[in-house]
């Protein structure tokens, strides 16, 4: 039971991190500053562990990239729309379209519970998306609807990438630090390049939460990896996925987001479709 709660932790630090860059004054600047305190905390760990093989090196340096372009996109998505609409679909329809390009491109048939699970999470993502709140939004709200689902792509994107280059590393702990080492060293260097004094200052201000919320991300993983070692992996991944109930109840309770019963019901539903496909 204590390996469930360990995992139950890990959704809430998941859920938790994004509600921090959500809250931040810039939201941009507070997912720059999340990477660099993450980078940090990686540099410090590493030397402590064995180096990943280099065949996993093609799909680090891809991997680096597809998550620049995902930090990038969360800024991005949390300044224009509300979390409690946009966590859910990006972290919902990551597992269903990774499961639609194992069936189409990777000939790995589905059972049932998978496609059944898949049927959920499209349910609850056209209930979010045709709820009364959601048809009265802006087109910057509606946009940002829209880039969540690209960057549920994205994430789609670097699983797959991750699941063949941690096989190939021989570490997947080290795999995943020299993952959060190169996004943070490449999104410092562009914010350095690009709002050089904003940063410094922001850093100087918030840097208690830039650490925050970097240690909740690498907790987040760790606790997870540390549980994948005691229990089932699919029933791990499955019960991480109450990260997106975390989410809309973080967005609700401490970001004063109002919760329409459609977008309430949406993201259970999403919860559903994605324990079911993962338990699948």
């Amino acid at each position: 039971m204590s390996v469930y709660l360990v995992v139950l932790l890990a959704a809430l630090l998941h859920a938790s991190w994004n509600a921090i860059v959500k809250g931040g004054t810039d939201k941009l600047l507070s997912t720059v500053l999340l990477t660099t305190c993450g980078a940090l905390l990686a540099a410090l760990l590493l030397p402590w562990l064995p180096q990943p093989a280099p065949a996993s090196w093609p799909f680090l340096a891809v991997s680096t990239l597809l998550q620049v372009l995902y930090f990038a996109l969360v800024a991005r998505i949390y300044h224009l729309a509300d979390m409690s609409q946009t966590y859910p679909i990006m972290r919902g329809t990551a597992p269903l379209l990774v499961a639609l390009v194992s069936l189409c491109w990777l000939d790995d048939p589905l059972p049932h519970a998978a496609l059944l699970g898949i049927a959920l999470i499209c349910l609850g993502i056209l209930c979010m998306a045709l709820s009364r709140r959601a048809n009265k939004r802006s087109p910057d709200q509606r946009r940002g609807l829209l880039l969540a689902l690209l960057n549920a792509g994205v994430i789609a994107a670097y699983t797959l990438v991750d699941g063949l280059g941690v096989r190939r590393s021989g570490t997947p702990a080290a795999y995943t630090l020299w993952l959060f080492l190169l996004t943070g060293l490449v999104l410092l260097g562009w914010v350095l390049l690009a709002r050089r004094t904003a940063f410094v200052a922001y850093a100087g201000r918030y840097w208690r939460m830039g650490v925050l919320s970097a240690f909740g991300t690498l907790a987040s993983y760790g606790l997870a990896l540390w549980a994948m070692t005691l229990a089932p992996v699919a029933v791990i991944a499955a019960l991480r996925e109450t990260s997106i109930l975390f989410g809309v109840l973080i967005a609700g309770l401490f970001l004063k987001e109002k919760l329409s019963a459609a977008r309430v019901l949406g993201a259970c539903v999403i919860v559903a479709g994605a324990i079911v496909l993962r338990l699948a």
